[in-house]
């Protein structure tokens, strides 16, 4: 599974394969978590504050995860989106 972008110890991943609805995988300490482009926690579970920064991340590169779900539904690359910095 690609990593798309790491911050503050959270990686993003995106798979090529996946199903509907268009998401990301974040992974921190531990957590796993689903959310949506616009940072709605679709499934699993993650410490408050970093679901704060996960959230934010998606809400300011909501245009960038679409374009790459959009690549990774055609089997193409994905590209790195910028991390919170």
């Amino acid at each position: 599974m690609p990593t798309i972008s790491m911050f503050f110890g959270i990686v993003i991943r995106m798979y090529f394969d996946d199903h509907n609805p268009p998401h990301f995988h974040a992974i921190y300490a531990g957590n796993k978590a689903l959310y949506t482009f616009d940072g709605e926690l679709l499934e699993g579970s993650m410490p408050p504050k970093q679901h704060k920064l996960i959230a934010a991340w998606a809400a300011i590169h909501q245009e960038e995860l679409e374009a790459n779900w959009e690549l990774a539904s055609n089997e193409d690359t994905v590209f790195k989106i910028d991390p919170l910095r």
